[in-house]
């Protein structure tokens, strides 16, 4: 088994942690040449991909992958579904399952009504409406090459280095207030997790892989103050505050995610609610990544 993972970030890191736990050899691919030791770091054995061309190296490793991830956002389209082409036989001889990582932001706005993967698609955000289509061409590739595709659509991702309590410690939380408005999450080793327990039971479709609990962004802030024993910021209202354009589409989205698809397969969550990841983030002090 050899796992490629292109665009190997947050999430991407995590998920080739899951698989390099199992013994299994992991690639991946980054931008940046300073990235490449951090990789390296974590067992991942590291290629620079800048979306456009492949270098000698990575068309070699491709050759022997037989499970790949993609994680690279998809701009005008799909760089690397631009890439294969009609040449996906050919650069992945050995493909026996695909993982593409999506968001939940397809949905679009439900007005804070539950969705699940039969839910229509809305999506309002030119990001959310490439994702679609890219999530559309990686399902038609899977067919075409008769090995499953798994779409994961991922809730807002958060862990070690990337929570509240940084964003208190550095003093850039706000608690703003919307509304009735709720947000879904999910822990980055979940969706680790997640990835590893589709590619192993050879699972293609669509896949919500988001944590039990959506709720208004602002009880997060305040639980994660509780447990610092720190003042929480200030309440702001969200129609008079200062934000950037994308924040203000992830507010115009309100939706509650199901992640019952993904749990009827058998698949358990190792961070089901935020409280509880909350905690156990601060209590092994692991929280600043």
């Amino acid at each position: 088994m050899h796992v490629m993972i292109f665009g190997c970030g947050y999430s991407g890191t995590a998920i080739a942690k899951a698989f390099a736990s199992q013994g299994v050899r992991v690639s991946g691919t980054t931008r940046s040449a300073e990235k490449l030791e951090a990789l390296r770091a974590n067992r991942i054995e590291a290629f620079l991909f800048d979306g456009e061309t492949m270098g000698d190296g990575l068309s070699r490793a491709l050759e022997s992958v037989t499970h790949l991830v993609q994680s690279i956002a998809p701009g005008k389209a799909d760089p690397l579904l631009q890439l294969l082409g009609e040449d996906s036989g050919r650069v992945l001889p050995r493909l026996e399952w695909i993982g593409y990582l999506s968001t939940v932001g397809v949905y679009g706005d439900h007005k804070g009504a539950w969705v699940t993967e039969e839910t229509r698609c809305l999506p309002v955000s030119g990001r959310s409406k490439e994702r679609l289509e890219a999530e559309q061409g990686w399902l038609a590739l899977g067919q075409e090459r008769g090995v499953p595709a798994a779409v994961l659509r991922l809730s807002g991702i958060y862990g070690p280095g990337r929570n509240a309590f940084c964003n208190l410690e550095k003093g850039t939380a706000r608690r703003l207030i919307k509304k009735d408005q709720v947000f879904n999450r999910i822990r980055v080793e979940d969706i680790g997790a997640a990835t590893r327990f589709l590619s192993a039971r050879g699972l293609g479709g669509i896949y919500n892989v988001t944590d039990d609990r959506p709720g208004p962004p602002q009880d997060v802030i305040v639980e994660a103050a509780r447990l610092m024993g720190v003042e929480p910021p200030p309440e702001q209202a969200f129609e008079t505050a200062e934000l950037t354009p994308m924040a203000r589409t992830f507010y115009g989205e309100n939706k509650r995610v199901s992640n019952a698809k993904l749990k009827k397969a058998g698949f358990e969550l190792s961070f089901p609610t935020y409280p509880m990841s909350l905690a156990q983030l601060w209590q092994d002090g692991r929280w600043r990544g």
